[in-house]
């Protein structure tokens, strides 16, 4: 992984309660870069974004002619957070339910400049 996505991916798994973070291309699920703590399952994980990131897509674009910018799931085990990020990358933080989402996601949003 390049210095600065391995940056941006540190930089935001260091909020507390986030147990990682990865770089994911949008149309097919894969990961391009990733920062994960033992346990995470990465390629779920990203599988899970992409398809909810794309879903969600098509659906404010039906709707309301809009590209949803951040995506937030949460459940009673855990948090995951979208950003897209430009060429249709996605960067995404999975974390515990308590984690700090304004802090994660002002982060992500610092990730996804990277990425261009």
């Amino acid at each position: 992984m390049t210095g600065p996505f391995r940056q941006a991916l540190d930089n935001i798994t260091r909020v507390r309660g986030v147990r990682g973070a990865m770089l994911v291309a949008g149309e097919d699920g894969l990961i391009v870069a990733e920062s994960l703590m033992e346990g995470v399952r990465g390629n779920a994980v990203a599988a899970l974004a992409a398809s909810l990131a794309k879903r969600f897509r098509q659906a404010m674009e039906s709707a309301v002619g809009g590209i949803p910018h951040f995506l937030h799931l949460q459940g009673d085990g855990g948090t995951l957070v979208v950003v897209p990020a430009p060429d249709g990358v996605l960067v995404v933080a999975v974390g515990e339910p308590h984690m700090n989402v304004g802090l994660v996601r002002l982060e992500m949003l610092r990730a996804a400049e990277v990425v261009t």
